[in-house]
């Protein structure tokens, strides 16, 4: 196994579950706009890709008689959705929101076994409120930086936020060291629940631990992640560390 020098996790199903503060946030806005509201299992599906896709999903469900109105219409009702489910959000996103169990006892003892690995978040949630709840739920010193869905001009699966934590995971490195050479994707490791976060790492050759224990079970197995794991306490024999 290679050795690990960066590990990049998700945030939605691999540090926190947030599931039912999402889904409630997702029914007061469809609510809002006039529709029914989903059951959470099915809204729970629609969980991994950024706020915004979320909320195109869960508009645009089967089950919905109105879901071939109209483009324009539909890009209307959107907007209001879209907007409604942010600030719904940004006030009720810690209502329930918790750390999976054996989250920080394994960030702990990562961080004792080996001090100086950069470890980052990279998930597909805003950065305001991705920052506000690792603040609130004390993740937020075991990370050098905490990228959102809204960091770059592309979202997981396209790797552009990956790459951008490895440049400056190796920056830093060096600045310390100036021998240190550049982290190589294959030192690389990518923490996550779904098939997203699996094909992320994948793009650059790094490598992948899945959580079963998250939001997208089927999807991350169809994946395939290099290693899988049903709880947080498995992360340190997965890391290698």
């Amino acid at each position: 196994m290679a050795r690990t020098r960066l590990v990049v996790f998700d945030l939605d199903g691999t540090l926190i579950n947030s599931s039912l503060d999402l889904c409630n946030s997702v029914n007061a806005a469809l609510e809002h706009v006039g529709k029914s509201r989903l059951p959470n299992e099915l809204i729970a599906t629609y969980i991994g890709d950024g706020a915004a896709m979320l909320v195109r999903r869960a508009l645009a469900d089967p089950g919905d008689a109105d879901s071939g109105r109209h483009k324009a219409e539909g890009e209307v009702l959107f907007e209001r959705a879209f907007h409604y489910f942010l600030e719904y959000y940004r006030e009720h996103k810690l209502d329930n929101t918790h750390c999976y169990p054996g989250v920080l006892e394994a960030l702990r003892e990562i961080r004792k076994r080996r001090p100086l690995l950069p470890m980052a978040v990279l998930t597909n949630k805003p950065v305001i409120p991705s920052h506000g709840i690792c603040d609130a739920l004390g993740l937020t010193p075991y990370f050098f930086q905490n990228y959102g869905g809204n960091s770059f001009a592309t979202k997981k699966p396209d790797p552009e936020g990956l790459l951008a934590l490895i440049a400056e995971a190796s920056a830093a490195l060096r600045h310390e060291d100036h021998s240190a050479a550049p982290i190589d994707p294959a030192d690389v490791v990518m923490v996550g629940d779904s098939d997203v976060d699996v094909l992320t790492a994948r793009r650059i050759g790094a490598r992948s631990v899945g959580c079963g224990f998250g939001l997208a079970p089927a999807s991350l197995a169809m994946a395939k992640p290099d290693v899988m794991v049903q709880s947080a306490s498995e992360w340190i024999a997965a890391l290698g560390i």
